[in-house]
């Protein structure tokens, strides 16, 4: 299916009085089938979204695409939505799940498959602190920081990008990707192990 949301939904949002709305007043809105609410929705989140997209992806086309997927997926199962989570934990991990599933269909392969070495990526890295890239994030801000995370495979830039970009908690990173705390805390540990060796390089 090949619907785009039109963009003017998301610029009339600045001049929606539904702007200006509790987040809660404006998802139950949804939920209740109101779709004018969408643009207040979407306001809310789509500059953290797209961003997070992107550093999956690395394609601001794909980024773009599956960008547009999530918010048709949202308004699909909005429904569905228990209102005692948060919102942001269920939105990333509809478009999470949604740019897992562009990643497989492009590659062809699982994400956790080993690569040419026989070693899957995950597998690869100790652990480290996450005080490290606090440190590196202090002194490496910019255009290397962003070139090293971008090389790191796509399930040690997601969980950089929600812990560090979206400040989110391990409990909540656990809920977008769909995985078990302790698992968020591994990947997390190698992610920076990884990171701290590219930029060592430099």
């Amino acid at each position: 299916m090949n619907v785009r949301i039109p963009i003017v939904m998301i610029l009339a949002a600045s001049m929606n009085p539904d702007t200006f709305s509790t987040e809660e007043y404006s998802i139950a809105r949804l939920q209740r089938g109101e779709m004018d609410a969408l643009g207040s929705v979407m306001s809310r989140y789509q500059h953290r979204l797209y961003r997070f997209l992107h550093r999956l992806l690395q394609d601001p086309i794909a980024a773009d695409d599956v960008f547009q997927q999530t918010w048709l997926r949202v308004i699909e199962k909005i429904g569905r939505f228990d209102a005692s989570r948060r919102f942001d934990s269920w939105l990333f991990s509809v478009a999470r799940n949604l740019a897992i599933d562009y990643l497989r269909l492009r590659r062809s392969s699982s994400l956790d498959a080993p690569d040419d070495s026989g070693i899957a990526p995950i597998e690869r890295l100790e652990s480290a602190g996450q005080s490290q890239l606090e440190r590196m994030l202090e002194f490496e801000r910019g255009i290397v920081l962003a070139a090293a995370v971008a090389k790191l495979p796509v399930i040690h830039r997601e969980v950089l990008t929600l812990r560090f970009e979206e400040d989110m908690k391990l409990e909540e990173i656990a809920v977008v990707a769909g995985i078990p705390i302790s698992t968020v805390k591994s990947r997390l540990g190698r992610a920076l192990e990884s990171l701290r060796g590219r930029l060592e390089l430099k």
